[in-house]
C-alpha cells in the first residue's frame, strides 16, 4: 500500500532530502552574498596589491630555478669549495700573516683576485675591521692563478685557481694583544665553476685563530710585504660593508621606482608609449576587471624583462644596457624597431591582438589582448635600456657585491616604477575619461610616431661598427620586402594562404640574413696597406713585388672583383708565400694623386684596375687587369711577376 511501511523498512527521506536541497540553495545563496560582501570589503586596490605581491613572491620562490634556466648558472655551489683561515705570530723580522685557504672540489675552479673587468667576476677578500691588528699589505695567492681563454664568457681571458689556493697577507698586531685569544673574521666572495656552468657568487665566512701557517715562496712574501697598505682595488682587503639599514633600503627603492617612473618620458619609449595611449582610449567604458587585467599583462611585460636583466647582472656582472655592446643585439633591435615602424607607417600588420598598428579600417576597433598588452611591455623595457634616467645609476650600483636576489628586488622595483601609471589607471579607471576621445587623430599620431622610430633606426645604425653596416642594410631591406609581402595578404584570405605567405616572409628575412652577414661582410685576409706613388717607387727599388687595386665604394666591379677575384684564400696564400705588397688605391673620394698615376703611370681612365709590378719593374713592364677578373687570371699574374727579392718589407 502506498504511504504504508512494512516490519522493518526504514523510511524514505523524502522530506529531508527536499529540505536539504534547498538548505544547499540556501548556502549557496550565502556563500554568493558573502563573496559580495568580500568584493565590497577588499575593494579593488588590495586585490590589485594582493595580485601584485603574489606574482613578486612567486617570482622569488621560482628565482633559482629561473636563475638556471635562464643563464645556464647553476643554482647552490656550496659544497664545491671549502674555506679555512689561521694567522701566524711574528718571528724576528718576519711579520705575522693571515692565511685563507680555498680547496676546490675537482672538475671546478674559481677566478682569481686579480681578474680583469669585463668578464667573471673576480674573487673578494674582505676582513672585518679590529683595534687588536691591522693588514700591512695586499693578498697575494700561493699558487699563483693560472690563465685561459673560458668560453663561458666569450672566450675571455681569464685567470683561475684550481685544486687549492692559499690566500694571505702580512698584518700588524697593536701592542699587548694575547695572540693566543685573537679570532681575526671576515668573508670570500668566489664563483666556483665548472666546464659547462657557474655558480652565483657566494660569500664564505671565516674565522682565523693562531696555527702554523703555511709555506710561502720566497718571492711572493716578498711582493707581499713591499705591497702598500692600502689600495683602492676591490680586491684587496677591506671592512665589510655594514649591513644596510632600513633607510638605505628605502631610498634605494625609492630611487629605483622614481628611475623606472621617469623611463616612460625616455625618447627612446615614447612610440611605444603612444600604442599603450591608444589602448587605454579604447579600454574607456570597459569593465573595470577587462582593464585591470590588460594592465596587469602589461605590467608582467615589464617585469619579465626587467627580472631577465637582473638575472645577466648577478650572473654576468653586465651593465644596465651593456647589451647593446654587443653587435648582435644592436643588428637584432634594429631589424625590430624598423619593422614596427613600418607596421606603424602601415605596410603591414603584427599579428598580436591589440597591437596592430597599421592603416587598415578595423584597427582602431581592435581591442587590447593579453599578448598585445604583454609584448607592449616587453617591447617598451627593451626599448628603455639605452636610456639611463635620473638615480638609475646609483641604484643599479648599490647592486653590485650584494646577492643575486637584491638584483632582482632593485630591478623589479624599477619594473614597476615604470609600469606605475598604468596600475594606477588599473586602480582608478575613472581617470581614463579625461582622454580624448578616438578619432582619425589616432591614426595620424601613429603614423608620427613611425617617422619617430625610423629616427631610432637611424640611431641604431650609428652605434653599429663600420664592417657591419652594409650587411645591416641590406638585411633590412630584405626585412622591408618580407613585411611588405606580409601586408599585402587581404584579412580576408583564408588561414592556410596567410601561413603560406608568412613561412615565404620568414624564410626571406632568414635568407637575408644569412646572405648579409656572410657575403656582404668584409673580408680580410690580404693585409692591405695605403696606396701612395713613393711607397710604389720605394718597394720597387728594394726588390719587392707591389700588388696595386684600384678600387671604390661607388664602383660594383672593383666589389665584385675583390670579393670574387682577389681576396680568396689562394691569392692571399700566394701574396704572403711571394711576400708581395698588398697597396690599396680608395678612389671613393677625389683624389688627384690616383688620378694622376692611373692616367700618367698606367694609361688608363676608369677602374677596376689591378696593377702588379714584378721586382725593380717600371710603369711599362707592369702587369696590368682591368675589367671584370676570375681568380685564375690575379694568380697568374702573380706567378709571372714573381716573388720579391728581399724578406723584408720597406716603409
Amino acid at each position: 500500500m502506498v504511504g504504508s511501511l512494512q516490519v522493518g523498512e526504514r523510511p524514505r527521506p523524502t522530506v529531508n532530502y527536499l529540505c536539504s536541497r534547498r538548505l544547499v540553495s540556501d548556502n549557496t545563496q550565502m556563500d554568493k552574498s558573502r563573496l559580495t560582501m568580500s568584493a565590497k570589503r577588499y575593494p579593488l586596490t588590495k586585490r590589485v596589491l594582493v595580485v601584485v605581491v603574489g606574482f613578486l613572491i612567486s617570482v622569488g620562490t621560482a628565482y633559482q630555478e629561473l636563475y638556471a634556466q635562464l643563464t645556464g648558472f647553476a643554482v647552490g655551489g656550496g659544497d664545491h669549495l671549502q674555506l679555512s683561515a689561521e694567522f701566524t705570530a711574528p718571528e724576528g723580522n718576519r711579520p705575522s700573516y693571515l692565511f685563507i685557504t680555498a680547496r676546490i672540489k675537482a672538475g671546478h675552479y674559481i677566478y682569481s683576485l686579480t681578474q680583469p673587468p669585463g668578464g667573471p667576476r673576480p674573487t673578494r677578500i674582505r676582513v672585518e675591521e679590529s683595534g687588536d691588528f691591522r693588514l700591512a699589505g695586499q693578498f697575494q695567492s700561493s699558487p699563483p692563478p693560472q690563465r685561459k681563454l673560458d668560453p663561458l664568457f666569450n672566450n675571455l681571458p681569464v685567470e683561475y685557481h684550481v685544486e687549492e689556493v692559499t690566500w694571505f697577507a702580512p698584518i700588524t698586531w697593536s701592542v699587548g694583544v694575547d695572540l693566543a685569544k685573537a679570532v681575526i673574521k671576515g668573508r670570500v666572495q668566489v664563483q666556483v665553476c665548472d666546464q659547462t656552468s657557474c655558480y652565483p657568487p657566494q660569500d664564505y665566512p671565516f674565522e682565523a685563530r693562531l696555527g702554523a701557517g703555511r709555506a710561502i715562496p720566497p718571492e711572493t712574501e716578498q711582493a707581499a710585504a713591499a705591497a702598500p697598505e692600502q689600495a683602492p682595488s676591490d680586491t684587496l682587503p677591506s671592512a665589510p660593508a655594514a649591513p644596510t639599514s632600513l633607510a638605505v633600503w628605502l631610498g634605494i627603492l625609492a630611487g629605483a621606482f622614481l628611475g623606472g617612473l621617469i623611463l616612460n618620458l625616455m625618447p627612446c619609449v615614447l612610440p611605444v608609449i603612444s600604442l599603450k595611449i591608444f589602448a587605454l582610449i579604447e579600454q574607456a567604458g570597459q569593465s573595470r576587471g577587462k582593464i585591470l587585467a590588460l594592465n596587469l599583462w602589461y605590467t608582467f611585460g615589464l617585469l619579465s624583462v626587467f627580472f631577465i636583466l637582473a638575472t645577466f647582472s648577478a650572473a654576468f656582472n653586465l651593465a644596465w644596457g651593456q647589451q647593446f655592446t654587443y653587435t648582435w643585439f644592436k643588428v637584432a633591435l634594429t631589424g625590430l624597431v624598423f619593422a614596427l615602424a613600418l607596421s606603424f607607417l602601415g605596410v603591414w600588420e603584427l599579428p598580436i591582438p591589440g597591437f596592430a598598428t597599421g592603416g587598415r579600417v578595423t584597427q582602431l576597433q581592435m581591442k587590447e589582448g593579453a599578448a598585445g598588452a604583454f609584448f607592449k611591455g616587453v617591447f617598451t623595457t627593451i626599448l628603455a635600456t639605452p636610456c639611463a634616467g635620473p638615480f638609475l645609476g646609483s641604484v643599479f650600483a648599490f647592486t653590485l657585491d650584494k646577492p643575486p636576489l637584491v638584483s632582482y628586488v632593485v630591478f623589479g622595483m624599477v619594473g614597476i616604477g615604470m609600469a606605475a601609471p598604468y596600475l594606477a589607471v588599473a586602480i582608478f579607471p575613472s581617470v581614463l575619461r579625461f582622454l580624448p576621445r578616438p578619432g582619425a587623430w589616432m591614426e595620424t599620431l601613429k603614423e608620427v610616431m613611425g617617422f619617430f622610430l625610423l629616427g631610432a633606426v637611424v640611431y641604431l645604425f650609428s652605434t653599429i661598427n663600420p664592417k657591419y653596416f652594409i650587411p645591416t642594410l641590406a638585411f633590412v631591406v630584405g626585412l622591408w620586402f618580407a613585411c611588405w609581402l606580409v601586408g599585402k595578404v587581404p584579412l580576408t584570405v583564408g588561414t592556410l594562404r596567410r601561413g603560406i605567405t608568412w613561412l615565404v616572409a620568414l624564410a626571406i628575412v632568414a635568407g637575408s640574413a644569412g646572405f648579409s652577414f656572410t657575403a656582404l661582410m668584409p673580408r680580410e685576409l690580404i693585409p692591405w696597406e695605403p696606396f701612395s706613388p713613393e711607397r710604389v717607387d720605394a718597394a720597387r727599388q728594394a726588390g719587392r713585388t707591389v700588388m696595386i687595386d684600384f678600387t671604390a665604394d661607388w664602383c660594383p666591379n672593383c666589389k665584385f672583383n675583390l670579393a670574387t677575384a682577389i681576396e680568396t684564400n689562394r691569392v692571399a696564400q700566394l701574396v704572403a708565400e711571394y711576400n708581395v705588397l698588398p697597396l690599396l688605391a680608395d678612389w671613393t673620394d677625389e683624389s688627384p694623386v690616383i688620378k694622376d698615376f692611373l692616367t700618367q703611370r698606367l694609361r688608363r681612365r676608369s677602374i677596376p684596375v689591378l696593377a702588379i709590378y714584378p721586382p725593380g719593374a717600371n710603369d711599362e713592364q707592369a702587369i696590368i687587369l682591368d675589367g671584370i677578373l676570375v681568380e685564375s687570371q690575379v694568380l697568374e699574374a702573380l706567378r709571372r711577376a714573381g716573388p720579391s727579392r728581399t724578406s723584408s718589407g720597406t716603409n
